[in-house]
């Protein structure tokens, strides 16, 4: 790996990159490959890894987003649990323990300023992990100092927030008047606070195109994330961008490739969040050959790949980003 470097990786066609990664060079690492299976039941001959509810998402703002970002639109809320109010998360949060619940991410829509408001819940977070035990992972969009102080006392497993290397992007793509720096700070005040934190770094928002994803990744760099994860952009039906093209399997790669130099000790992850079907089949394995740790929501394909190169393949029910402490793991048999 030493004869390459991020900034060469981002230099090559898609062929050339390709051809990198078949070569396994970027792959070095002991390979037990972590699949996540968070709020779904997934089944395979040999495998029965049954998760449904057991890690689900909630919004605190229900349906409703300020920002109404072209890419989501507020469709991905739609999928989310509501409780708009602490009392309603407090009560949420006793009914998933019920169920069998390991844990939530606590997620909602943004406010104008890029910041998911998770203040007034903060409090609710602390008691939901002293009483109920429960996993508590938070997504903050930008966030300031004090709230990411806040999150900390209140122990909070883990803050999820999606990091942008284009003004461009976060301009025409997220609505938002901030730029670049919005947020490194908010990785510097995550930091900071002693916090675990794991950005995402989504590829391809300008219709399928890399911009910034690289500068993203450089920036992420400076802080000492507990993991990293790559998300990629999926058109998704009655948004904006509904019809706009997804990044190829090779684009995504390319940004996996370049995490992985970057980051050669880091948790890298493959999330939820990217296009179905074939192109999916196809990324997963191209992310297994750049050397991910692990991957949400494994397509066949990656299973039957890491299975037959011999990798040690484990389950999880929980979020992907809790990869950093593989947190309850379940080793299958070969």
């Amino acid at each position: 790996m030493t004869e390459f470097s991020a900034d060469k990786v981002w230099s090559l066609s898609e062929e050339e990159l390709l051809r990198l990664v078949e070569s396994n060079v970027l792959a070095l690492r002991p390979r037990k490959v972590g699949f996540y299976v968070p709020s779904f039941a997934y089944h395979k001959a040999k495998l029965n890894c049954q998760s449904k509810g057991l890690f689900p998402t909630i919004s605190v703002t229900g349906t409703s987003c300020a920002l109404n970002c072209k890419h989501c639109g507020g469709k991905v809320l739609e999928t989310m649990k509501a409780a708009e109010t602490p009392e309603k998360l407090v009560e949420l949060a006793k009914k998933l323990k019920r169920e069998g619940a390991v844990g939530c991410l606590v997620s909602g829509g943004c406010l104008v300023n890029g910041m998911v408001p998770l203040e007034r819940f903060i409090s609710v977070l602390g008691r939901i992990k002293r009483e109920l035990g429960l996993t508590v992972i938070v997504h903050t969009g930008i966030v300031n100092s004090a709230t990411a102080m806040a999150l900390k006392k209140a122990g909070v497993d883990a803050a999820l927030i999606d990091v942008v290397g284009s003004d461009a992007t976060i301009k025409k793509v997220f609505k938002l008047n901030a730029t670049v720096n919005h947020y490194e700070d908010s990785l510097r005040a995550l930091h900071a606070a002693g916090l675990n934190f794991v950005p995402h770094v989504i590829v391809g928002l300008q219709n399928g195109a890399l911009d910034g994803e690289l500068t993203a990744l450089k920036i992420i760099r400076r802080f000492e994330p507990s993991a990293l994860v790559i998300i990629a952009f999926m058109p998704i039906r009655g948004t904006e961008m509904e019809n706009g093209k997804p990044p190829s399997p090779a684009a995504i790669a390319k940004v996996v490739a370049s995490a992985r130099l970057l980051f050669p000790s880091t948790p890298l992850a493959l999330g939820c969040m990217r296009p179905k079907g074939r192109h999916r089949a196809k990324t997963d394995v191209l992310a297994l050959k750049a050397g991910v740790d692990a991957i949400a929501f494994p397509s066949e394909e990656a299973v039957r790949f890491s299975e037959e190169r011999g990798f040690e393949v484990a389950f999880s029910s929980c979020c992907c980003s809790q990869i950093y402490v593989d947190l309850r793991l379940r080793s299958v048999s070969k």
